[in-house]
């Protein structure tokens, strides 16, 4: 992380329920606590991973803080502007300084269009670049991807599946954002192509000074492009710390469990270490167990657990937790 650097984005309380209607009236019986209660804050260069199994919110969480969903409550500050209040004018005048990268590079370019006109499209909404400008900054967006920029005549299903994210990626960085959004990037890629397009995303961030909200269940990669890392359950972080910081000695029981699934290219280490296997199921986002949300599950939970919501609180060197008995 910058030294002294400011903060870019802070969610407050950021909450994100989806209704659930049922009967021949439709009326609302319920709602999906999809994001419930969510603080955290990322300063102006910096990387922070979002983990967490599937399910957990982590997606909606990213796709909320771009205003892609409609907040229930909580405030999104963009350099201090809040942007969950702005109504359609405003957010559109501040969007372009906000983009994401989706999980599939299949369903987010349109088939029906050339990668020339995927790229520019965002130009010739929110710019004023002449035809001939708007065809040089593709071809220059293609090359700082690392592709041909003879390709703009193409199609996406001319390309393989490295080739389409490294398009939806030139696509983002159109109009000179300053945070972005990485929805699982490389969920959807094979292996060989993972680390070239995360070492894409670290050249152009260096190279941009670019902010990044990097989602993703592969904690391995995770370690590799973050500054910090927040794990998330049903809905809520449970723990946040520098990534050395949470990797070496993590704090909250359900952190140490995911860690314990990642494997350690030694055969000697991986045969002394614990692995905590966790009990049950994760309870249903639409009646989240009463107390903390990881009580149901946890080895250690007592009594407490099961009643008080645990508060979030500060732990460690920069680290934060909701846990009653992390120490």
């Amino acid at each position: 992380m910058p030294a002294n650097a400011e903060t870019l984005v802070r969610a407050e309380n950021l909450k994100v329920h989806f209704p659930i209607y049922s009967g021949i009236f439709r009326r609302q019986v319920g709602s999906v606590k999809a994001v419930d209660g969510l603080n955290f804050e990322i300063k102006r260069g910096e990387t922070l991973g979002l983990v967490g199994e599937s399910g957990c919110g982590k997606s909606t969480a990213g796709r909320a803080m771009l205003r892609l969903y409609e907040l229930t409550d909580g405030r999104i500050d963009f350099e201090g502007v809040d942007i969950a209040g702005l109504n359609k004018g405003d957010l559109r005048d501040i969007r372009p300084r906000m983009q994401m990268i989706f999980q599939d590079p299949q369903a987010c370019l349109n088939p029906r269009m050339t990668v020339g006109d995927i790229i520019a499209e965002p130009l010739i909404e929110h710019t004023k670049m002449s035809s001939k400008e708007q065809r040089e900054k593709v071809k220059s967006l293609l090359e700082s991807v690392g592709m041909n920029p003879d390709f703009v005549n193409r199609y996406p299903h001319e390309f393989s599946g490295g080739q389409r994210q490294r398009i939806g990626i030139a696509r983002a960085l159109a109009l000179e954002p300053d945070f972005i959004v990485c929805d699982e990037p490389i969920a959807a890629l094979d292996v060989s192509i993972q680390a070239q397009v995360v070492n894409l995303l670290q050249d152009i961030q260096e190279r941009m000074g670019l902010t990044y909200l990097f989602i993703s269940h592969d904690l391995s990669m995770v370690r590799h492009i973050a500054d910090r890392v927040a794990v998330m359950y049903l809905g809520r972080i449970v723990e946040l710390a520098p990534k050395e910081q949470l990797y070496k000695d993590p704090k909250h029981p359900y952190t140490k469990a995911l860690l314990s699934a990642v494997p350690v290219p030694d055969p000697e280490v991986e045969k002394t270490r614990e692995h905590i296997v966790l009990q049950g199921d994760v309870p249903s986002p639409a009646n989240p167990p009463k107390g903390c949300r990881f009580s149901t599950r946890c080895p250690v939970a007592k009594d407490k657990c099961f009643v008080d919501d645990p508060e979030w609180r500060k732990i460690g060197d920069g680290g934060f937790v909701a846990c009653h008995y992390a120490e």
